[in-house]
């Protein structure tokens, strides 16, 4: 009479559906939402440092490029639970692995940033 371990894990609404996969394939879904977690402390330090450090920039320009950074870095937060989980899901019922939901918002993000800072630094 063994527990299931599916019965205990949280969220439910992946841990309950499916089989256990992997374990390789789980540790290195893992993997990536830490990455995706490091890629949004440092959009969130980028973002404070430009208005902490005052960089020599359009104090207009350099707020605007510090909110665009820290916002996405709010999404990147969000993006690695997002990924995980979908990812993991998709591991459970031997379905296809999904793309980053927001990947091409924080890619389209980042340029807008950087050219709000170019732009700022030569006004």
């Amino acid at each position: 009479m063994g527990v299931n371990l599916s019965d205990r894990r949280f969220p439910e609404w992946v841990f309950g559906r499916g089989a256990e996969p992997d374990p390789r394939f789980s540790l290195a879904n893992e993997r990536t939402f830490l990455a995706w977690i490091r890629s949004s402390v440092a959009l969130v330090a980028g973002g404070v440092a430009l208005v902490a450090l005052r960089v020599p920039i359009d104090a207009g320009f350099r707020v605007a490029s510090a909110i665009v950074f820290i916002s996405l870095g709010m999404l990147a937060a969000i993006q690695a639970w997002i990924g995980w989980a979908r990812t993991e899901r998709a591991l459970r019922e031997n379905r296809a692995l999904p793309g980053p939901a927001l990947g091409v918002v924080i890619t389209v993000g980042v340029l807008a940033g950087t050219a709000l800072i170019v732009v700022g630094s030569v006004v």
